[in-house]
């Protein structure tokens, strides 16, 4: 029997949950060329919101091409421009004989190699090489306007993990000529997103940053437990099982609503059940979730400072004011000056956010774990 619970990769058909006005706002962004910014925290569903609208697009646009760019593995600006331009003329040939004529048009000294798989139906890859060894980033970057406009298309670049843009040699630099070739975009528009929560909230709202303002930004927010509330029992009765709602609200409310958490528990508790769920079930399939992730989250600690850690435990206590004589001589966290680094610090981290006037932590799991261990 197929577990009825996915996470771990895109969420698609049944298991994408709800955010119809996600869907539509972004829909709406693609077909009118408007750029796009999404943030949200690791693991809310950002790629998966984009696959269904890239997925729904396709069927029913065919004059719009979206190309979907992944920096995960990208180290470099080279590996960048060659990974743009390949997928960029990969997606607006109509198929792959087109790829080698597109490559001589519309990229000056650029070399196209057709690589063909060894096993039967297996893919055929475009590769490219620079005959001077050199790219032209600015050609690179306006690569989608100049065929869009010559074949009559709109095309939509989405490019995933853009946090990655940092490891590059100079990031802000490549960002301005991104910004200052794009911007004039008539018929090529873009959407970035990625996993680094606090390097795109800095990218994309801080003023001296080239993509300020660059386009619509959208917050993800969480999904509202009321269609968790149907999506889960309506899972559990489709193979033969039974959740109560009470229990189906524990279960969300446990990982504070966080989506691959979710799916994650929802999955355990599933297994475990025969028949029908009881908070046995539940507890158990939580803890064992905390013990699989343990690993990760005692490494996590042990990239953290002691400062930063007893910030941490003053937050898990219920302290309110961190700079106060008590807080900071209880807590071991040195001078009031010295919290605005620890901030800053697990900020960076990806640890905890700082929103409003009390902090949070990012990941609901590691928060948990933190509290049983600390």
């Amino acid at each position: 029997m197929a577990i009825p619970f996915q996470f771990g990769h895109l969420a698609d058909g049944e298991n994408f949950i709800n955010r119809q006005e996600e869907v539509n706002r972004l829909s709406t962004n693609f077909q009118s060329g408007v750029n796009t910014l999404i943030i949200s925290p690791r693991r809310w569903g950002k790629s998966s919101l984009v696959a269904k609208v890239v997925k729904q697009l396709s069927t029913t646009n065919p004059t719009l091409r979206v190309v979907t760019i992944d920096l995960f593995a990208v180290r470099s600006e080279q590996q960048f421009l060659s990974l743009f331009a390949r997928e960029v003329i990969k997606a607006t040939s109509t198929k792959w004989e087109e790829w080698g004529e597109n490559v001589r048009k519309f990229i000056g000294n650029a070399v196209p190699k057709i690589a063909f798989g060894n096993q039967p139906g297996a893919d055929v890859e475009l590769e490219l090489s620079w005959a001077d060894k050199k790219i032209d980033p600015l050609e690179i970057y306006d690569l989608p306007e100049v065929i869009a406009k010559k074949k009559k298309l709109k095309v939509v670049i989405c490019i995933d993990e853009f946090q990655n843009i940092g490891h590059f040699a100079d990031p802000v630099g490549m960002q301005k000529q991104m910004r200052s070739v794009w911007q004039k975009h008539q018929h090529a528009s873009y959407c970035l997103y990625g996993s680094k929560k606090h390097f795109l909230t800095h990218v994309f709202t801080h003023q001296s940053m080239p993509f300020y303002r660059f386009g619509d930004l959208m917050y993800l927010p969480k999904i509202e437990i009321s269609h968790w509330l149907k999506f889960i029992p309506m899972q559990f009765k489709k193979s033969g099982k039974k959740i109560s709602t009470t229990l189906a609200e524990e279960l969300c409310r446990s990982v504070s609503l966080h989506p691959f958490y979710v799916q994650q528990l929802a999955q355990r508790v599933w297994i475990l059940t025969e028949n029908e769920t009881t908070h046995a079930i539940l507890d158990k399939s939580l803890d064992a979730l905390l013990n699989d992730n343990a690993f990760g989250f005692q490494r996590d600690v042990e990239n953290l400072t002691a400062t930063q850690i007893n910030f941490m435990r003053a937050f898990k206590d219920g302290v309110k004011n961190f700079t106060t004589l008590e807080t900071l001589t209880s807590y071991e966290l040195g001078t009031q000056g010295n919290i605005k680094r620890i901030k800053a610090a697990l900020e960076q981290k990806d640890i905890m956010d700082f929103p409003g006037p009390q902090p949070e932590f990012i990941d609901p799991l590691f928060e948990l774990w933190f509290r049983r261990n600390f």
